[in-house]
């Protein structure tokens, strides 16, 4: 069983940066694509980024392209989510997710595993 555990909660200004880490464990980190989704409160939960397992292809929302950066570390278990630029609208719970089969993409129903999640607040 895999455990997903985020880190670097936030409340920051807009034009800030943030970065997130999500360290596994009990799994074979380095084969699993991983992904960050984030849901605002009254809202679906949206895709945010993904990379696969090498860390050499990674997609992202249109929203956050250029602002943000998935990147993981597979010697450290670790996927992280670098975010510049923040805005409002940015303002939601980020999960992080891993897929055990296949390449990354952005639909959470094939991701098998989550985290708890982590809040990210920016004010105007």
């Amino acid at each position: 069983q895999v455990q997903l555990v985020e880190s670097g909660r936030g409340l920051v200004r807009a034009g800030d940066s943030l970065r997130l880490s999500c360290a596994a464990s009990g799994g074979t980190f380095s084969s699993y694509s991983m992904a960050w989704f984030r849901q605002a409160p009254g809202k679906e939960r949206e895709f945010v980024a993904a990379v696969n397992w090498s860390g050499r292809s990674t997609y992202y929302a249109d929203s956050v392209k250029g602002r943000f950066t998935i990147s993981r570390d597979n010697a450290k278990n670790t996927v992280y989510l670098q975010m510049n630029s923040l805005k409002p609208e940015d303002t939601a719970v980020y999960y992080c997710a891993a897929k055990s089969y296949g390449g990354a993409n952005p639909y959470p129903s094939v991701y098998d595993y989550w985290g708890q999640g982590t809040q990210v607040t920016v004010s105007s």
